[in-house]
């Protein structure tokens, strides 16, 4: 048995929906550390890095690396039909089929060949001056109230202070969080850029899950966000939009 493994349905579920924001298919490589994804939506604006730390499962068999393709509607289907809480079976032997067994079903399910999803992506290094922690749900409250204004939103950092802003036709919003609502902010020089409110919503579906995230952001930069839910890592990576004169 190539990996065998099990984990409540509620932290694999939660996980691989944090990365089905942005696409419907992912390699998923198993490794003897645990599980990890790294996939890029299909306009290349942004990227989701997850990992599933070993320790996180109730059993984890490993007896060599592979690398799977998950159709995440299709695993998203079978992990709803159980509780949270319910002890979820994974099986494969050679990565072109896997046994899920939960609540006393059990599925006998084809995997997608790796080489026909896209390539994993890699991940930029950037230098970003500015690093926020504060409540994910801070972030998804901003981001509703903006949304109710704009397509857009302009994240940005002014002495010591989170500053969230969005304009439409006629109406405009601004959110300004000091030190005393986030739990650090430092920041080299201050940091401004303009994001898409579509991409920025459905990621903040999983951000607003997280006690504490850490935003990166820099001046026509992308932005960073990392946190953790359920036990497993996640960060997303959002392109900018460049502001025309």
């Amino acid at each position: 048995m190539a990996f065998k493994a099990s984990i409540k349905t509620g932290k694999l579920k939660e996980s691989l929906d944090a990365v089905g924001r942005l696409v419907d298919e992912i390699k998923l490589n198993i490794e003897e550390d645990g599980l990890n994804s790294k996939a890029v939506d299909p306009a290349n604006v942004a990227m989701s890095i997850l990992t599933i730390p070993k320790k996180e499962f109730e059993s984890y068999d490993h007896t060599e690396d592979m690398t799977i393709g998950i159709d995440l509607n299709r695993i998203d289907d079978i992990l709803s039909l159980a509780s949270s809480e319910d002890i979820l079976e994974l099986e494969t032997d050679d990565g072109s089929m896997m046994k899920i067994k939960v609540s006393g079903f059990e599925y006998d399910i084809s995997l997608i060949d790796p080489s026909t999803i896209r390539k994993e992506p890699n991940i930029p290094d950037l230098d970003l001056p500015a690093e926020i922690v504060l409540d994910g749900q801070r972030i998804q409250r901003a981001i509703k109230a903006t949304e109710k204004i704009s397509d857009y939103i302009v994240i940005s950092t002014e002495n010591d202070s989170l500053v969230i802003t969005g304009e439409g036709d006629t109406d405009s919003v601004r959110i300004a969080l000091n030190e005393e609502d986030l739990i650090k902010i430092e920041s080299t020089e201050d940091a401004r850029s303009l994001f898409s409110l579509d991409y920025l919503s459905d990621m903040s579906k999983s951000i607003q899950k997280a006690p504490e995230v850490t935003m990166n952001l820099g001046t026509d930069y992308p932005i960073l966000f990392k946190f953790n839910i359920t036990g497993s890592n996640i960060e997303y990576l959002l392109a900018p939009r460049i502001e025309s004169e």
